[in-house]
């Protein structure tokens, strides 16, 4: 009796130790895919602030709260069972689609270039209540093109994600690839929405702040409200970046795979053109590594390899950006807000209304001063 017990309990030792064992493993992968979208991930994070221009203070947290909901019911309910499935009988149509998503981020980066080269970000009206608010109508419709704009940006993020998943552990079961997905998904979500939050609410802290007695905590709360402006531009500009560099590596990568190995066309004339630009530029890299050797070496090569990807997803961008204009359509999502929420990154209401604190008494400063008002 005795035995069967202790025979038992080392079972169930083992069966610990492998779910341990799956844990780290589901981590791991969800770390790994996690930061290879993390281009997209800072392209969101800029971009959400921007659908809460014109919104009552009450109201910014309440809005985040549903866009992130419905970011979630994007990733969980649509993409995920649609990106596992396609990963394990269509995992060749990976590369493809990623294409499309790289194309997208570069486009939508050249869009944000040229709006800042040539001034040309689009204005239009919006419906403000009598108290200079967003009224429930535009603030439902302001959510719901939010989620249909998440849903683009969360379709790349998992599909960048899968694919991690796939190139780093092929014999994952099904099960496994979407518990993985599954964390990048709520794993993203909370990181974006809630850096989104504290964004927001970083003028309503300053102003807490500022009506403190302390000449400390008013120099503190004044700094923070004068450095919204700033800190959304800096977003912007990040933002941009990052979509250049992330969407034309993509768009590299995946012409890669699809003329390489195990790619649809491997062993042909048009996959050994598709696979020629990125083996070049990887060459390029570890040619720069060697020359100058140890981890200046290796930071030389990635930028260099960083620097290239962002020129191509220009090309790529600006190329896509013309044809649309050609066909008479223009805007990205960016762009989509600035015309709703009157500026391309917000920043020219928060400027405004920085500048109306800086002016005034620390003890002055009231909630309904805050510059997303």
């Amino acid at each position: 009796m005795a035995g069967g017990l202790f025979a038992l309990l080392d079972d169930v030792a083992a069966l610990a130790r492998i779910a341990a064992a799956s844990v780290d493993d589901v981590g791991a992968a969800a770390a790994r895919a996690s930061a290879k979208a993390a281009g997209v991930v800072v392209d969101d994070t800029a971009v959400t602030p921007q659908y809460l221009h014109g919104s009552a203070a009450a109201r910014e947290l309440p809005i985040i709260k549903k866009i992130a909901i419905g970011s979630l019911r994007n990733k969980l309910l649509f993409i995920l069972p649609a990106a596992v499935l396609l990963g394990q009988f269509l995992p060749w149509l990976l590369p493809v689609i990623l294409i499309f998503g790289g194309g997208f981020l570069a486009y939508e980066g050249a869009h944000k270039v040229y709006e800042r080269v040539t001034g040309h970000a689009t204005e239009a009206e919006e419906d403000i209540s009598p108290h200079g608010e967003l009224t429930p109508e535009h603030e439902a419709r302001t959510i719901a093109q939010a989620v249909r704009t998440d849903f683009i940006l969360s379709a790349e993020i998992m599909v960048i994600a899968l694919k991690e998943v796939v190139s780093s552990d092929p014999d994952a079961s099904i099960w496994m690839r979407a518990i993985v997905l599954g964390v990048v998904a709520v794993l993203i979500t909370v990181l974006v929405y809630g850096v989104v939050a504290l964004i927001v609410k970083m003028d309503d802290v300053g102003l807490h702040l500022a009506e403190k007695p302390s000449k400390g905590s008013q120099r503190v709360g004044l700094a923070l409200v004068s450095a919204m402006p700033r800190l959304l531009a800096a977003i912007s500009f990040i933002g941009t970046l990052a979509m250049l560099w992330v969407g034309g590596h993509i768009f590299l990568i995946s012409l890669y795979e699809i003329g390489g190995h195990d790619g649809l066309l491997e062993g042909t004339a048009v996959g050994d053109a598709l696979h020629a630009p990125y083996d070049l530029l990887h060459h390029w890299e570890e040619d720069v590594h060697h020359a100058i050797g140890g981890a200046l070496g290796s930071l030389v090569g990635w930028l260099l390899n960083t620097v290239v990807s962002a020129l191509v997803g220009l090309v790529v961008g600006g190329i896509v950006l013309a044809v649309l204009h050609a066909f008479g359509i223009g805007g990205g999502h960016g762009s989509e807000h600035g015309s709703e929420h009157g500026s391309e990154n917000g920043s020219d209401h928060t400027d405004e209304h920085a500048d109306e604190h800086a002016g005034e008494q620390p003890g002055g400063a009231t909630a309904e001063d805050s510059p997303n008002r």
